[in-house]
């Protein structure tokens, strides 16, 4: 069979997002498949690089307004956390969030000898590496394979998007990826897929070999997935943002009997070099209405206690703004998490030191691998320095 582009370009997002999707359902009850610890983390990527200055504000520090004359946001129309600290206006939710004490901020957080690539920096995030060391796979894969040995068909993480992450591959075990348990289910029905997946395909080539087989996969078990999704519907209304959506995909996976520890989701682009603060200002926005809604829908089911949100951006933005009113690519950055069972709040450590700079970027005080740890252990209850490949030490947050 002969497949145009387009048909290849569909068959390949609906084989990217099924990728070991082999058997779904009965993965649910095959013996080897480990039983949930009662917490779920999930992921939010806030890619492109999210200038951290700008997000958790040192109201008090001349430098930082001399350095910003025109992007600064000043303490009035900030929203206070502390004598020393704001956070964005548009973060509004994350302030109520702050004052229940369900908010913890990790402030200065990144990794010796910074890359400011985009690519590169977000590969060492996502592979929990060192600046010169290059892996194949990521930190959320890696554990994976340490929670699911004999897995076959690994269900306990899942990736909100057409396409696979790093941070989400193993070494022997690859997360699930999809962004709409129904666009799925409706592609699968289609009659072309249907003949493809009739047919014995073996090819020469990897890639057409590769989609055939998990194209197969997809079809057997999009309707499962699809019913699932639909099990215990909510209530909430969710904003018609992507990452609404994909809150919302979360929320009804999180309510079924799918056995998801780890969930990951992005949105961006957080790459301001011009017109910083109306880009920014919009996509807080959209969290925060996102992340409201989720979370009230999490506290209705009784499970906000056993839910943890963390976010992270490949790194934060230069100290001084640039000639457009926006920021170039910087070093480190902060933290959030969310979560009603977090054992400390708030603030967790000193904001960042703007009269000790380097290169006019901030040095970093927290590694990102001790917070990794810290999650894998405390929160995960999974080996930390099996995953990681070293001790890394943990915070007490949780």
């Amino acid at each position: 069979m002969i497949i145009n582009r387009k048909t290849f370009l569909k068959t390949s997002s609906l084989a990217a997002a099924s990728f070991l999707f082999p058997n779904f359902l009965q993965a649910l009850t095959l013996p080897e498949a480990i039983a949930m610890n009662g917490k779920t983390l999930i992921i939010l990527q806030l890619s492109g690089g999210n200038d951290g200055l700008n997000t958790i504000i040192p109201i008090k520090n001349d430098i930082y307004y001399k350095s910003r004359n025109q992007i600064s946001i000043k303490e009035e129309n900030s929203l206070l956390l502390t004598d020393e600290a704001g956070i964005n206006p548009n973060l509004k939710f994350f302030k109520e969030l702050y004052d229940n004490g369900e908010l913890a901020v990790m402030n200065n957080v990144g990794y010796p000898e910074p890359n400011k690539s985009h690519f590169r920096s977000m590969d060492i995030w996502q592979t929990a590496s060192d600046s010169n060391e290059f892996k194949n796979s990521g930190w959320l894969g890696r554990y994976l394979d340490e929670a699911c040995h004999d897995c076959q068909n690994p269900t306990q993480a899942i990736e909100v998007d057409d396409l696979l992450s790093l941070a989400m591959k193993g070494e022997t075990k690859n997360a699930i990826a999809f962004k709409d348990p129904k666009k799925l289910f409706d592609n699968s029905q289609e009659m072309l897929y249907k003949k493809l997946n009739a047919n014995n395909h073996d090819h020469e080539h990897e890639l057409a070999s590769y989609l055939y087989n998990t194209l197969g996969n997809a079809i057997n078990n999009s309707e499962y997935i699809f019913s699932e999704s639909k099990a215990k519907p909510t209530d909430k209304v969710y904003t018609s943002t992507q990452i609404g959506k994909d809150f919302k995909t979360i929320a009804s996976l999180i309510k079924s009997d799918i056995n998801t520890q780890v969930y990951y989701l992005s949105v961006g682009s957080f790459d301001t070099h011009s017109n910083q603060n109306q880009k920014q200002n919009l996509l807080f926005k959209n969290i925060s209405d996102a992340v409201e809604i989720f979370t009230k829908d999490m506290k209705d089911n009784g499970k906000f206690n056993d839910i943890m949100i963390m976010t992270f951006s490949e790194f934060g933005r230069r100290v001084a703004q640039n000639a457009s009113n926006g920021t170039d690519h910087g070093t480190a950055n902060q933290m959030f998490f969310i979560s009603g069972g977090l054992k400390k709040k708030g603030l967790l450590n000193p904001l960042p030191d703007l009269t000790n700079l380097k290169d006019g970027d901030l040095i970093y005080t927290e590694d990102f691998r001790k917070v990794y740890a810290t999650v894998l252990k405390r929160w995960l209850n999974t080996n930390d320095q099996k995953i990681l490949g070293k001790d890394n030490g943990y915070y007490d947050f949780i």
